[in-house]
């Protein structure tokens, strides 16, 4: 059974479902604006207007515009489908099989939105930083969704390499060219998962 289907139940209420459509509309026109116009170029005047909400409506929700970029809204999906991967797998096919999961069962456009978001983190320095600074909580939630799968707490220094590995596994699909990624970013991301869990043969 797809994890991420086991997770989509109880579905949030009014409120928060309403919460969560303002949070993705904001950092929807947050990530084109800066896409287009420059991350520095854009004000938060000009997103809320984009989004058609008031500013302070908008600081609501994101204290900073660091905030609208850093916020992954897949994040709770991912931790919850990790926390459901059978016991017996190693993490990183724990982890390879979630991401599949999450490829399969994710809307593209929604997909498509996180690799923009990826990309745009990883071209501006500011925001490398913000995510670097967000290490130790990822952390934390790794730890408490593999304790959750395993029944066992990971070693501090044996989980920080491999979130280490994880990210960088990512980052690393996230630089392909188009050429490289031969169109399909979600079979590269798969392909680069499976040289992670073989042990990355060369």
């Amino acid at each position: 059974m797809n994890a991420l289907r086991e997770v989509d139940q109880p579905r949030p209420g009014l409120r928060e479902r309403k919460k969560a459509k303002t949070r993705a509309l904001i950092q929807e026109h947050a990530i084109r604006l800066f896409s287009t116009q420059g991350y520095e170029e854009t004000t938060v005047e000009q997103i809320a207007e984009a989004a058609e909400v008031s500013p302070s409506t908008l600081f609501r929700y994101f204290p900073t515009k660091i905030d609208i970029v850093r916020y992954d809204s897949l994040d709770p999906l991912v931790f919850e489908a990790y926390r459901a991967q059978p016991a017996e797998l190693s993490p990183i096919g724990a982890a390879r099989r979630t991401l599949r999961e999450m490829l399969d069962a994710v809307p593209a456009q929604v997909l498509a939105a996180q690799w923009e978001r990826a990309r745009l983190i990883l071209a501006i320095p500011e925001l490398r930083a913000a995510v670097l600074d967000d290490t130790h909580q990822v952390e934390g939630l790794f730890a408490d969704a593999e304790a959750a799968r395993t029944g066992r707490r990971p070693d501090p220094f044996s989980l920080r390499i491999l979130v280490g590995a994880l990210a960088g596994t990512v980052t690393a699909v996230l630089q392909c060219s188009p050429e490289d990624a031969v169109g399909d970013y979600a079979a590269v991301m798969d392909r680069a998962f499976a040289l992670l869990e073989a042990g990355l043969p060369l």
